[in-house]
């Protein structure tokens, strides 16, 4: 199976609140779209530099990651981060990378939207089982 992308808009939650609050307009709530490599191999959400930089989500913590390469980095890991996928939508937290690495789409929040990759489509899906809201377990 080949790479495989999905295009997802990223959001800043703490504008969509300061919005709902009309602290300020709609139209100031920093969102991009963007088209992510889909990672299973990664659990998080993972941004770049420039991401953040232009949506400046609040760091709420340093973690160390393990880059593809061996490397081991610290990054922030950045809260509040609103994703957008068809119907789907979820809140979860992401680790920056450095400079401008790919972003990654990464196991937590593909399981929370309950999306799926179809192997022949190589593409991203809503799961079929659920096509119009997402169904978590809980047990």
């Amino acid at each position: 199976m080949g790479l495989v992308y999905a295009d997802i808009e990223i959001i800043n939650a703490e504008d969509i609140v300061l919005s709902r609050r009309f602290i300020i307009g709609e139209d100031e709530i920093r969102r991009m779209s963007l088209n992510l490599l889909v990672d299973t191999g990664s659990y998080m959400l993972c941004i770049n530099e420039s991401i953040q930089e232009q949506l400046q989500f609040p760091v709420v913590e340093k973690r160390k990651a393990q880059l593809a390469n061996s490397q081991i980095v610290e990054c922030d890991v950045v809260s509040m981060v609103e994703l957008k996928f068809k119907n789907r939508r979820t809140i979860c937290n992401a680790m920056v990378l450095p400079g401008d690495s790919e972003p990654l789409l990464g196991a937590i929040p593909l399981e929370d939207m309950d999306v799926l990759i179809h192997p022949l489509k190589q593409e991203l899906i809503v799961n079929p089982e659920h096509p119009y809201f997402a169904q978590m377990k809980v047990k």
